[in-house]
């Protein structure tokens, strides 16, 4: 028997090193516990399928607790480096091809996973098991989301074509250099939003059993997270959606019906990439008359922005709306907070911190006017 590994009727047995190997890196958080785990994995390539399985079960396990592909891949970049991401990325395409569908926005997300990276010319076995047993640490200690389920009614041809039109106009909001014309390219995309909420709306009232609430998990990254998370917030609210803000683990979960989760999807992410853009050129203005605070005046930059451009959605929300539509948009608003209550007994508000460049503040609510997010017409 050779020595540190044990036999199966004169097999070695590969169970054995990787048993070994994770008592020794994985329930251990010091680097030498890692370094015991990797030497091991690094000496018996024969281990290789058998940490590959069980690194594909501590993904389903992930997937038990309410992880899905995207908040995977969000952590791991977040806690870990971008090889361990890569790492992550293959682990879930593998389980991916042990699993059932779990539905559209699922697949959305097993579609976006990083591409597989260059194969490596020289092959360092101790690196490559120190960079799984980090991945697989980090899974191992993944606590328990709220569950999400994916729509039960297909959205069909007519949604998706209307998604992708809207998605068109935001791209060419984000591209434009004039901020006329991303004026008028956000306002259109807007009310195309409004009215495909509408329009499911009235489709679900009348169906003989309507849709139920679902949610979705949105990231709010670093830096500056807070005043994104308010962003979100904002726009969620105008959507009739509601969100929960996550900030240990950097997403928010945002609860309401389909067609209102793509709408909030897609303004979210189109606003700050206008945003980004708009302080940007605020900021280079700033550094040109002198000024250093860069830190402090993108903070309050980003603060004020999702102040204004809340207080636009907020004023905008009550005129979109027909008198005879209320009731069906004021029953599938007791339906989001009720679902959003049953997963979030208990939540708590927060606060913007950290805004103190009157500067800032100022470029970031003009930013916020020049969005122009809110303007469109009352729907018939």
């Amino acid at each position: 028997m050779s020595a540190g590994r044990g036999t199966i009727d004169g097999v070695t047995s590969t169970a054995s090193t990787v048993e070994r190997a994770f008592r020794a890196a994985l329930y251990d958080d010091t680097d030498t516990g890692l370094d015991s785990g990797a030497s091991l994995l690094a000496a018996d390539p024969a281990a290789d399928a058998e940490l590959a399985r069980r690194g594909q079960e501590f993904m389903a396990g992930a997937w038990r607790r309410g992880w899905q592909p995207a908040d995977v891949v969000r952590l791991v970049r977040r806690e870990l480096d971008e090889p361990h991401v890569h790492l992550a990325a293959a682990l879930i395409r593998d389980q991916a091809s042990h699993d059932g569908p779990r539905g559209r926005r699922w697949a959305a997300q097993l579609a976006a996973l990083p591409q597989r990276p260059e194969p490596e010319r020289a092959s360092d076995r101790f690196s490559r098991a120190t960079a799984v047993l980090r991945l697989y640490r980090l899974l191992l200690r993944l606590p328990a989301l709220e569950v999400l389920e994916e729509p039960r009614r297909d959205p069909g041809p007519g949604a998706s074509r209307m998604l992708g039109r809207i998605r068109a106009l935001l791209a060419k909001a984000e591209a434009t250099g004039y901020p006329e014309e991303a004026e008028a390219l956000s306002a259109k995309a807007q009310e195309l939003m409004a009215r495909h909420s509408v329009d499911e709306a009235l489709l679900a009232a009348g169906a003989p059993a309507p849709d139920a609430p679902g949610a979705c998990r949105i990231g709010v990254e670093p830096p500056y997270e807070q005043a994104k998370a308010v962003l979100l917030d904002a726009v969620a609210t105008a959507n009739h959606c509601r969100a929960v803000w996550n900030e240990p683990l950097g997403f928010s979960t945002v609860v309401g019906f389909e067609a209102d989760l793509e709408a909030v999807e897609l303004l979210y992410t189109s606003l700050l990439v206008q945003a980004t853009h708009a302080m940007t050129r605020a900021e280079a203005a700033q550094r040109a008359g002198g000024r250093k605070r860069t830190k402090t005046f993108r903070q309050s930059f980003l603060a004020a922005y999702a102040h204004r451009v809340g207080d636009r959605l907020a004023t905008a929300a009550g005129t979109q709306v027909t008198e005879d539509l209320l009731p069906v948009l004021a029953t599938r608003e007791i339906s989001v907070a009720d679902r959003l209550e049953r997963m979030f007994p208990e939540t708590t508000a927060t606060r913007l911190r950290g805004v103190s460049d009157a500067a800032g503040w100022t470029e970031g609510a003009r930013a916020a006017d020049r969005a122009q997010v809110t303007a469109r017409p009352p729907l018939e």
